[in-house]
């Protein structure tokens, strides 16, 4: 969460909670949620996120309980006594025994357990990260696999478009009302547009294979009818991602951990004691001893560096935070300002497309009037097929920054806890 002060951070709630986007139902043109949660989740580096968060868990137990154990000390040894003046030489059995064990200091401890359990949080915020980022890629890729299907559909009506002119203009020759020179042309156009049909589809098969190497729990893709483009209200993104961001939060715990541990160094300038008990038994059973022991080590330079070494770290962590949020200050505004022109240029490919398609219907009359010829026609018939590409790829363009806008907010598909639209 973002670090305000009281009023300041009332203020902001308010704010938030006034400007919160409007959820998303969940678009046609994606793999099935339950799907593509499953397929993040089963991803390696999420599974590498979730030992991560067992491993912290595990050391925050090991901080809690101390670096101290009890120790066991036993003695035994034998004792000749050389007798004096003709007296006899004597000879003891002896022993001692004894446990001791360090104690922490107070502070120390807290320090410790607020260690632990900064350790641990930071852990779920980097499998968060982990899913998020991955979550990313599978958006990435699947899109990536979508204009290829998208291009592999166009060049196919395109084909089958040019197959009718041929067709068309081959009844026309046997007439006699066309030279076969169009025919030719016919026939070359078509070819091309085969010929452009088979490297699409083979391009949609890289991605496909892709899609399904990175991700092998997504079902195979159908095929997907696109939806319509929306705009997108920044003024009521702009907070929400920065208040969702993974990798701020992940900058923030790292920082709050590198404090932690500086102020853990400086404790531990101030040694901790061993307290110790021990018994004994001394001249065969005569003397018996029982007594206690404290020993604390002198602090020398080896701590004093250590605190400062510790001490840069935080603040050079607490310099990558602040790196961090200007980065993704600019990110964010670099995504919204992205769907905003995505947004923009798909309206006007549209527009352009419809216009040429018309334009191109219009030349298919004349060509049929035989008010225009068939070079007029295919160049038309060209035109259009690039201007529908061009609007089908800015279609999913913007298709993409809007669902990319919503996954950053965490609205999309919910891999950590997040509560979205069914």
């Amino acid at each position: 969460m973002l670090k305000l002060m009281p009023l300041a951070a009332l203020l902001c709630s308010a704010a938030l909670q006034a400007a919160e986007p409007p959820p998303l139902a969940y678009p046609t043109d994606l793999p099935p949620r339950e799907a593509a949660v499953n397929a993040i989740r089963l991803a390696p580096q999420a599974k590498a996120a979730e030992a991560m968060l067992e491993a912290e868990g595990e050391n925050r137990k090991r901080l809690e309980a101390g670096p101290y154990e009890w120790t066991a000390r036993v003695g035994s040894q034998r004792r000749n006594v050389n007798g004096v003046n003709g007296a006899a030489n004597e000879r003891y059995r002896e022993w001692s025994g004894g446990i001791e064990r360090g104690i922490r200091l107070p502070g120390k401890a807290a320090l410790d357990e607020q260690l632990g359990a900064n350790g641990e949080a930071m852990a779920k915020v980097a499998l968060g990260d982990t899913l998020h980022e991955t979550s990313r890629s599978l958006l990435r890729y699947w899109f990536i696999w979508l204009r290829e299907n998208e291009g592999a559909a166009q060049w196919q009506r395109q084909s089958e478009s040019l197959a009718r002119q041929r067709q068309v203009t081959a009844r026309r020759v046997q007439l006699g009302d066309a030279p076969r020179l169009e025919l030719m042309q016919a026939e070359a156009a078509a070819a091309q547009a085969q010929a452009a049909l088979e490297q699409a589809r083979l391009r949609r098969q890289v991605a496909e294979a892709d899609l399904a190497a990175r991700f092998p729990g997504l079902p195979q893709p159908r095929q997907v009818a696109p939806s319509e483009p929306q705009p997108l209200e920044e003024a009521e993104w702009r907070e929400h991602l920065l208040e969702h961001n993974h990798e701020l939060m992940l900058a923030r715990a790292e920082s709050e951990q590198a404090r932690l541990v500086a102020n853990r160094a400086d404790a531990e300038r101030m040694p901790d004691p061993t307290l110790g008990v021990h018994v004994g038994s001394d001249k065969g059973g005569e003397e018996r001893i029982a007594g206690v022991s404290i020993s604390i080590p002198f602090s020398g330079s080896l701590r004093s560096a250590t605190a400062r070494r510790d001490a840069a770290y935080a603040s050079a962590a607490a310099s990558r935070e602040a790196a961090t949020l200007a980065r993704i200050n600019a990110e964010v505004a670099a995504l919204l300002a992205n769907a905003r022109a995505a947004y923009e240029s798909w309206r006007r490919a549209e527009d352009a497309a419809q216009r040429i398609e018309q334009a191109a219907a219009l030349m298919a009359r004349a060509y049929q009037l035989g008010e225009a010829g068939i070079t007029e026609l295919l160049t038309a018939q060209r035109q259009a097929n690039e201007a529908r590409l061009a609007a089908n790829q800015s279609r999913l363009d913007a298709l993409e920054s809007r669902y990319r806008v919503y996954l950053d907010g965490h609205g999309l598909w919910p891999v950590d806890g997040e509560h979205t639209e069914k």
